[in-house]
């Protein structure tokens, strides 16, 4: 059934949510957008919300928000909703699914490459004004093995095949072949995989069950010459335990853009760590990001205000 857009009433919470209003005002003139970028503002107006746009969902104010109807959100990942789950079986939620996968194949095969040709020793030789050349062996001698072929996971399984590697991948079903993977596993078969790679992507969902669902065991399985990559949650990998193999060389080294609490912490010891790249959670952050959400969000209300079927509706059961 359609919903009546006249006096519709969408509240944005997000850093850009003025530019969120002016782009719904301009092709959405007969619904009210209301920026409410902080968490004062989002009080004020959540109990007007039929719909909420935002990063995160704000489980603080969920009780004010009587009329909400629909929440999407501009992230892949919907984890800040977990908590009650239980409570919103009457809320559509959607995700930004497929905005994020080529930057952040983009971010793996970069780091890829870099951890491969060791730049970091590269760029401090440079510094020293050393001239040391060395052989590296092709990457189309790699195997890549991604943890998680979702929209995310599959793209970057499709660009590593392009640069010519070996791909295997886990994900919960593998009835279904998937592009670019030569061999996949199922998801609780990673004693399997992990010894073939000589790269691990983790590009799993961030749910509740893939909460240290890599830890020191997984990580004894990884070859002493290989690296880890995290592209997924800092949740999903038990951080101690990566420290403890990276300090003591059991893996050759790490690029992490995610990590168990952002910003990371000064006295975290990944800072200094030679064999280790941190980056500050940038993966999945085009620069016309906000277009790109917008572009699924307008297509949606678009939908909703029609009363059809939206996209990216996210199964809050299974978490993504």
């Amino acid at each position: 059934m359609a919903v009546e857009s006249q006096g519709l009433t969408i509240v944005i919470n997000h850093p850009a949510a003025e530019h969120y209003v002016q782009l719904i005002r301009e092709r959405f003139p007969q619904v009210r957008a209301l920026a409410a970028p902080d968490s004062d503002r989002l009080e004020w107006h959540i109990g007007e919300a039929d719909a909420l746009l935002a990063f995160r969902f704000p489980v603080e104010v969920f009780d004010k928000a009587k009329k909400l109807r629909w929440f999407q959100c501009t992230g892949a990942g919907i984890d800040s909703i977990f908590p009650i789950r239980e409570r919103v079986g009457h809320l559509k939620v959607t995700n930004a699914r497929g905005i994020h996968g080529d930057v952040i194949a983009d971010y793996v095969m970069a780091g890829v490459t870099m951890l491969h040709w060791d730049f970091r020793r590269f760029l401090q030789e440079q510094k020293d004004r050393q001239w040391n050349p060395r052989f590296i062996a092709p990457l189309a001698d790699k195997t890549l093995g991604v943890v998680g072929l979702g929209a995310i996971g599959g793209t970057i399984a499709r660009r590593a095949k392009s640069a010519g590697m070996t791909v295997v991948g886990s994900k919960r079903d593998v009835s279904v072949p998937i592009d670019g993977v030569d061999r996949l596993f199922p998801s609780g078969a990673l004693e399997e995989m992990l010894p073939l790679c000589d790269f691990v992507v983790l590009a799993l969902p961030a749910k509740p069950d893939t909460v240290g669902f890599i830890g020191a065991a997984d990580i004894a399985r990884i070859r002493p010459h290989a690296f880890l990559i995290n592209i997924a949650r800092g949740s999903v990998i038990v951080e101690a335990e990566l420290i403890k193999a990276l300090q003591s060389r059991a893996i050759a080294g790490a690029m992490l853009d995610v990590f168990e609490r952002e910003p990371l912490p000064q006295e975290s010891p990944l800072w200094d760590m030679p064999n280790v790249i941190a980056t500050p959670h940038v993966a999945g952050s085009p620069t016309n990001y906000t277009e790109r959400v917008f572009s699924i969000f307008a297509d949606n209300l678009d939908r909703f205000l029609k009363g059809q079927a939206l996209t990216n509706v996210v199964d809050l059961s299974r978490g993504y």
